[in-house]
């Protein structure tokens, strides 16, 4: 078969792969990016080809292949004056992952869920932010790494609970100490100080117990978790 495009330019194959990305043709711009990179390996029209190759994926609702393509251009192009988008795609290919498996697993147990996207949505985010404080896309990164702690923080939480309900209560402190010590901002924090709370009296460790609910008190001081809880009472297991 014939190939449509033998002998076109490099801006030629750009252009039309740029009118089929606007045109929401995005499984064509990849092959007309990728034609263009292949042919012209050098200069601006391939640099750019590639970090459209990974907007047309992160569009056409293919994340892994997104997020391939953003570590391929920052590795290849780290002083890229468009590098900071890359970073930025990148989190959102993450993030769009992550929003997937939060859909995917809505009616499942919290701790089934592996937020390794959420995390890595993170990271990218962080990275974006700190290399490139100045950069037009760091103001949502921002918004969206906190929304990110929260989500991460409640699947720990969540795996607490897990662990909680299965009386593995060392695994139960474990997680819901890292919710404290990793995400101190995080409204889940409320709910790990009490399982704190159930775990270390369930392992007769009494003055981290009473040291958690302390704490609980003094920061939640309306939680219904600390409004009259008796230690002697257990009154705290009604709310799992």
């Amino acid at each position: 078969m014939q190939d449509e495009t033998a002998g076109w330019t490099a801006q030629k194959l750009y252009s039309e792969a740029k009118e089929n990305l606007n045109d929401g043709n995005y499984e064509r711009a990849i092959k007309l990016y990728e034609s263009l990179e292949a042919r012209y390996p050098y200069g601006r029209y391939a640099q750019q080809a590639q970090l459209e190759i990974a907007y047309a994926y992160y569009k056409d609702n293919e994340p892994i292949s997104a997020i391939a393509a953003c570590d391929r251009f920052i590795k290849l192009h780290p002083n890229h004056s468009n590098v900071d988008y890359a970073y930025y795609l990148k989190g959102l290919a993450n993030f769009t992952e992550e929003q997937g498996l939060m859909t995917q697993f809505s009616r499942q147990d919290m701790s089934e869920r592996d937020p390794k996207a959420a995390k890595e949505a993170f990271e990218a985010f962080k990275e974006l932010a700190t290399r490139f404080p100045e950069s037009k896309y760091t103001p949502d990164a921002l918004a969206r790494m906190k929304y990110l702690v929260n989500a991460i923080a409640l699947n720990e939480v969540h795996v607490a609970k897990y662990y909680l309900k299965r009386e593995a209560y060392v695994a139960a402190a474990n997680r819901a100490k890292s919710v404290v010590s990793n995400y101190p901002e995080a409204p889940a924090i409320e709910e790990a100080l009490a399982i704190l709370v159930v775990a270390y009296d369930k392992l007769g460790i009494n003055d981290l117990r009473d040291d958690a609910l302390r704490i609980l008190k003094l920061n939640y001081p309306t939680s219904k978790y600390a409004q009259g809880v008796d230690t002697s009472e257990k009154t705290w297991w009604k709310f799992w």
